[in-house]
């Protein structure tokens, strides 16, 4: 079983960064691929950006490819999601996730919504 724990939302202007982290306790074979996802208001929640925990790959949606980099610290159990040159269009929930996903996988397509995902973060740009 896995419990994941988002922060670090908030507020920030167009153009501004924010950064989101998230502590990672517990696992669950073969959900090693870990995620962001963001749930803008009245659309569907979608994978931002992936790492597996054990290799060194990432995998980014292109919204915000270039804008925002996904790492983690495996020491820590944390993974972080750091956004830069926000734009309106990312206000959304986010939230971070433990993915049913092999290493190849998890950083050549866009990962599904996963069983385990914490209670998300809001981030607000405007």
């Amino acid at each position: 079983h896995v419990q994941l724990v988002e922060s670090g939302g908030g507020s920030a202007q167009p153009g501004g960064s924010l950064g989101l982290s998230c502590v990672v306790s517990g696992y669950a074979e073969r959900h090693n691929c870990m995620a962001w996802f963001r749930q803008p208001p009245g659309q569907e929640r979608v994978a931002v950006a992936a790492t597996y925990r054990s290799g060194g790959g990432t995998w980014y949606g292109s919204p915000v490819k270039g804008r925002f980099t996904i790492s983690k610290d495996n020491a820590e159990n944390s993974l972080f999601l750091q956004m830069s040159n926000l734009k309106p269009e990312d206000t959304a929930m986010y939230y971070c996730a433990a993915v049913a996903l092999g290493g190849r996988a998890c950083v050549a397509t866009m990962p599904p919504w996963a069983k385990y995902h914490g209670q998300g973060t809001q981030v607000t740009v405007s």
